[in-house]
Order: structure tokens, then sequence, then C-alpha cells
């Protein structure tokens, strides 16, 4: 009896030998997969860094370009703002002057008033005295 249960003993230790090197062999597959996985990843993030760093490099440029035609526009715009000044300054003279031109237009049309009516009574008084 003894010998049967040694027996059995046996069989089931290989039994589980043979099932523990299946396990083994699975997981080591499962290992070399992920581990060629992550070099193909690896590989692609090195890349994707590699082409990330080339356009903030072009970008870096870009910014500096615009930066210097910024520079370059600002006395345009402050050349602008000083015509728009002097515009303005030349509305608020030509509105002064034209204000005086028409007190002066009035001025000039009661004095030719005047003057008719001098020149009227001039007539009549004149007739009259003679």
């Amino acid at each position: 009896m003894l010998e049967i249960a040694l027996m059995i003993i046996a069989i089931a230790f290989a039994i589980l030998v043979v099932y523990l090197v299946l396990v083994l062999r699975k997981v080591s597959d499962t290992v070399d997969e992920s581990r060629k996985t992550l070099q193909i990843l690896t590989s692609d993030v090195n890349v994707t860094l590699h082409q990330t760093n080339e356009i903030l490099a072009k970008a870096n440029v870009l910014v500096e370009d615009v930066n210097g035609k910024v520079a370059t526009i600002d006395p345009l715009f402050v050349a602008i703002a000083d015509l728009s000044e002097s515009v303005s300054d030349l509305n608020t003279q030509a509105r002064v002057l034209g204000q005086k031109a028409g007190r002066a237009g009035s001025n000039v049309g009661k004095a030719g008033t005047a003057f008719t009516v001098g020149k009227v009574a001039s007539k009549l008084f004149g007739k009259k005295g003679v």
C-alpha cells in the first residue's frame, strides 16, 4: 500500500511540474512580448519627442520673426497716432477759423447794410437840401 501512495505522490508531483513548466513558458512569452512592445513604444516616443523639439524650434523662430516685425511696425503706429492728433488739431483750428469767418461775414453784412442805408439816406437828404 505504501508503494501505491508513493506512486500517486510521484504522479501528482510530475503533473504539478509539467503544469508549472507550461505556466512559466506562457509567462516567459508574455514577458518577451511586453519587452518587444516596450521597445517599440520607446522608439515611437523618442521619434515623437524629436519631432516635438523640431516643431518647438520652428515656433521659436517664428515668434522671434513676429516680434521683430512688430518692433518694426511700432514706429508706424506712433506716426499714425501723431498724424491723428495733428488732423484733430487742424480740425479744431478750421472750426475756430470758420466761426471767425462767420462772425466777420456777419459784420460785413451789417456794414454793407449800414452802407446801403447810409447811401439811401444820403440820396434822400441830398435831394431835399438842393
